[in-house]
């Protein structure tokens, strides 16, 4: 398991603020690796795309594991928490007709 250091230098190596999702870390290592990968170059890849694709690798590696190992809370406060309109579109939207 990583540190808090390591994650925290692996998101700022992908240039992610303090939350991302899973899909915001897997579109912006692609768009770097792209930017950095050895079949766009060819024969001229310089030493700097090398280590900068051994990086981006490592962080996006840090960041995944760290992701697939979270747990996910479900107790009914912090869903609420995390989708905080949801009770009032339960209360006025969904329910709206229960009455008449």
């Amino acid at each position: 398991m990583a540190s808090f250091n390591e994650i925290d230098e692996a998101r700022r190596l992908l240039g992610l603020g303090d939350t991302a999702t899973l899909k915001e870390i897997k579109r912006t290592y692609r768009k770097l690796a792209h930017r950095h990968h050895p079949d766009k170059h060819g024969d001229d890849i310089s030493v700097d795309d090398k280590q900068a694709m051994q990086r981006l690798n490592w962080a996006y590696k840090i960041l995944t594991e760290y992701c697939s190992n979270y747990k996910y809370p479900f107790r009914e406060e912090d869903v609420a928490r995390t989708y905080p309109d949801d009770v009032y579109l339960r209360r006025y939207v969904y329910g709206w007709f229960d009455g008449i």
